[in-house]
């Protein structure tokens, strides 16, 4: 077969091998990315600081892994997934070694930079893997068992690094899951590829300015890559900021629980994340139609249990309604993929990881803004969490609004193209 075929990948056990290499990178990051969630009163002890200073940590990261995202996307699309992960791993690992033997709060600052630099390069690599080893029809599957494996590495923070935080103490713990990315680039040296043999990516202008305009131009102008993006804003914020650094912190100060039984609430977001992640997966496989409606189903309940949670008549709200908040916080990972599903249609194998990009910055920059929102308001109102979080609603009806706005014209362009998609497969022969 030539290069530049415009047959799909066939999937197979090697696609599986080599994808499940990518998808472990992207664990491991979740991993680094994560570890401050169950760290952040113990880094406010290290480095004597207070909830704004705290909230920077996070921020300074998700600001550079946003930032990233386009530059990202374009560099996948140039350079190919071994080497942008490669890059990643080396970045991410030498953030978590140098967040680990920090001493000052300058130092740890631009070791999370670093660590947001690398993962910034992992999703969108190991998205663009799977386009690129799997059928177009497997897409949402590929998209929620990467997911899956972020989970996975979301699990293994809340519960291990918990525990070897208390046992073990800061450094050894930290330098302990930097290892996991020297192990993970490994692999990626020794038995990536960046796609099947005979199914080179059609040939393309990479040089000068006008490819990298061309690309973000051209990607931005589908309708479906802008409604991906403000999916993915809308569904992502409320639960990554939970897990990423205020869900401990919350639960311990404002709601008096112990750091054990609020550790537990946050494997309960893990979990629900994971089965909510193959739930979604099965759905939007058998019924693509059912994109939209989960999204907003999930943004709608995200929105009520918070509205419930926060108004609470007493000053601790009940387990069982914690627990139900965790368990809707759950959904918001999976439906957050759902994002990418509508920018995989609208845009061509080679434009994939630039839109993907654009995607991906959506919900991190939600993320960014309730964090800082939060930091802000609970120094200005005396840790009022109650205020802090009501910060949640704000962002949802931004977004909320821009994929009502949106929705209408990428289903009609959706129905195009597969109404011109099969009048080409009854008019062109098929190959041989």
């Amino acid at each position: 077969m030539s290069a530049g075929t415009t047959e799909e990948p066939p999937g197979g056990r090697q696609a599986v091998a080599v994808w499940s290499i990518g998808t472990l990178v992207y664990m491991v990051a979740v991993v680094h990315r994560t570890s401050l969630g169950v760290a952040g009163i113990d880094a406010a002890a290290r480095f004597h600081i207070g909830a704004s200073a705290l909230s920077t940590f996070s921020i300074l990261q998700l600001l550079v892994y946003a930032g990233m995202q386009i530059p990202v996307g374009l560099m996948v699309d140039r350079l190919g997934t071994k080497r942008v992960l490669s890059i990643g791993i080396i970045l991410f690992t030498v953030g978590q070694l140098g967040f680990a033997l920090s001493h000052s709060y300058g130092m740890a600052l631009t070791a999370r930079a670093v660590l947001g630099c690398g993962d910034a390069m992992t999703f969108v690599s190991v998205l663009r893997l799977g386009s690129r080893w799997f059928p177009a029809r497997r897409g949402p599957m590929i998209a929620q068992g990467a997911a899956l494996f972020g989970v996975a590495g979301n699990l293994m923070s809340t519960v291990l690094l918990a525990r070897l935080l208390h046992s073990a103490g800061w450094t050894p713990t930290f330098v302990g899951t930097a290892l996991g990315g020297a192990l993970v680039l490994v692999l990626v040296l020794l038995f990536m590829k960046d796609h099947p043999e005979g199914f080179e990516p059609a040939p393309a202008d990479h040089h000068g300015a006008g490819y990298v305009k061309r690309q973000i131009a051209t990607a931005w102008r589908e309708p479906g890559t802008r409604l991906g993006m403000w999916v993915h804003f809308t569904t992502q914020f409320s639960a990554m900021v939970f897990l990423l650094l205020w869900g401990l912190p919350y639960l311990v100060e404002a709601q008096g629980m112990s750091r054990e039984t609020a550790g537990t609430l946050l494997t309960v977001v893990v979990i629900a994340n994971m089965v909510f992640g193959m739930i979604f997966g099965q759905v939007i496989g058998r019924h693509h139609g059912a994109r939209m409606p989960l999204a907003l189903g999930v943004i709608g309940a995200t929105a009520a249990m918070w509205a419930v949670v926060l108004s609470w008549p007493q000053a601790h709200a009940p387990l069982w309604l914690l627990l139900l908040l965790c368990v809707v916080l759950g959904s918001s990972g999976p439906a957050s993929m759902i994002g990418f599903d509508f920018a995989r249609p609208a845009n061509p194998p080679e434009r994939f990881g630039t839109a993907s990009g654009i995607v991906n910055v959506g919900g991190f920059t939600a993320s960014m803004l309730m964090l800082l929102a939060i930091g802000v308001l609970l120094d200005a109102t005396g840790d009022n969490y109650r205020v802090a979080w009501s910060s949640v609603f704000v962002l949802q009806a931004l977004g909320v609004t821009q994929i009502l706005r949106l929705r209408g014209r990428v289903a009609r362009l959706e129905r195009q193209r597969v109404a011109v998609s099969r009048v080409e497969s009854v008019h062109v022969p098929a190959s041989t």
